[in-house]
């Protein structure tokens, strides 16, 4: 069974902006839905709220930065890249300060449609020179993200999970490193984020089959290690399949296509993830069964990768978590 853990970041952002004075709690009037709203009343004294304003809240927080501040910025992803685009290139990431940027609600995990739905948001960030990527998997990942992020020398994007979130690991984030969660020589399956988890729940039903699984977790998309994953690639006899909450262009799909051609690796290569779509809303579960994103799905883009069937449905694979649409009865909290 696995444990679920209650607002993991609300506590673990608390404790770090508590351990160091050049930490202040940005928010762009999303603090309830993004976890901040206890700090925010403990702690005022380290709270700025820059309202809903986030061309604003960058240039601010690239003068804070300046002042040898370390300012968290809090919001929905989509809001930390989509508005204020010139703003985080000119006031952030060209003069590289070291301003972290928490982004909720990454890809899918919200009903709210394309507004709310960062599904390009990686692509976006891989392209900007100087920053850092960062995505949380379980609740470790999230309880270890501040001080993760908060070790980079310049600008760092989080894909922040939030609400109730399994625990999966027990080593917190180590930046620039992936976790190998499975070491089988058949096909090596890359993931990240919420997609990890319905690659776990798959893997169990796959060795049942006969298929032996390399299982990489990625929750450092830049900087990246080519080198070590040119080892697990050359270590399967088969391909390689991604499988990502992102739109398959310019995501790790992208990031692996260009590790192996840049290093002529002629094994094939599947990528899962939203193919030039928008997503509509509905619930986690139901987008990623509608969009191919799930373990089922996983299963299916093997079968391909392999050119067999396995007969795997999903009776075969390991229970799905069914969530509220809603982490809080309001507006905000899609």
């Amino acid at each position: 069974m696995v444990e679920m853990v209650s607002r993991p970041y609300e506590a673990a952002f608390e404790k770090h902006a508590m351990a160091h004075d050049e930490v202040l709690c940005l928010s762009a009037d999303l603090t309830s839905s993004c976890e901040i709203d206890k700090f925010r009343d403990n702690h005022p004294e380290k709270f700025l709220s820059l309202g809903m304003a986030e061309q604003n809240m960058m240039s601010f927080a690239g003068g804070l930065g300046l002042a040898g501040y370390r300012p968290f910025l809090h919001s929905f992803g989509v809001f930390l890249y989509r508005r204020p685009y010139d703003q985080l290139m000119a006031s952030i990431a060209y003069p590289r300060r070291k301003v972290r940027l928490m982004g909720f609600l990454p890809g899918i995990t919200t009903p709210g449609g394309m507004t709310h739905q960062a599904i390009e948001d990686v692509s976006v960030m891989r392209s900007i020179p100087n920053m850092t990527i960062l995505e949380t998997g379980d609740a470790t990942e999230v309880e270890s993200i501040c001080e993760a992020a908060d070790s980079i020398d310049g600008p760092v994007y989080c894909r922040v999970l939030r609400g109730s979130v399994p625990r999966l690991f027990d080593t917190p984030i180590k930046v620039g490193e992936m976790r190998e969660l499975e070491t089988g020589n058949d096909i090596l399956i890359v993931s990240s984020g919420i997609t990890t988890e319905e690659a776990m729940r798959a893997s169990a039903a796959l060795k049942g089959a006969g298929v032996s699984v390399r299982h990489l977790h990625l929750n450092t998309i830049k900087p990246f290690d080519h080198k070590t994953m040119l080892d697990h690639i050359a270590s399967v006899k088969g391909g390689v399949i991604t499988l990502e909450n992102h739109v398959v262009d310019g995501g790790i799909g992208s990031l692996m296509a260009e590790t192996m051609a840049d290093a002529g690796v002629g094994k094939r290569l599947v990528r899962l993830g939203l193919k030039d779509t928008y997503a509509h809303g509905g619930s986690r579960a139901y987008l990623m069964r509608y969009y191919g994103l799930d373990a089922l799905a996983l299963v299916h883009g093997i079968e391909d990768l392999m050119g067999q069937k396995f007969g795997i449905t999903e009776d075969d694979l390991s229970a799905a978590r069914v969530e509220a649409v809603h982490s809080l009865v309001k507006a905000e909290g899609l």
